[in-house]
């Protein structure tokens, strides 16, 4: 079987998901939007994009690693 893609290079590529934003974010549209898809090429990850660009690249990571990440962060 073969490994899961890590990038898209379009989030649109993505169909039927619901991207979410940080409720931390400010109107100016700078941050980063996730996304959890239930299937095609990104099921069981999450998705990551730039909200400046929905139509650009995304990001495909594990869950346990943007919590990890997130700990890091924070």
């Amino acid at each position: 079987m073969p490994a899961p893609p890590r990038t898209l290079p379009s989030s649109t590529d993505l169909h039927g998901v619901l991207w979410l934003r940080s409720s931390h974010s400010t109107g100016a549209n700078n941050c980063v939007e996730t996304a959890r898809p239930a299937t095609g090429p990104g099921a069981g990850l999450l998705a990551v994009r730039d909200s400046k660009d929905p139509d650009g690249p995304a990001l495909l990571i594990s869950p346990g690693s943007w919590t990890k990440f997130m700990a890091a962060v924070h």
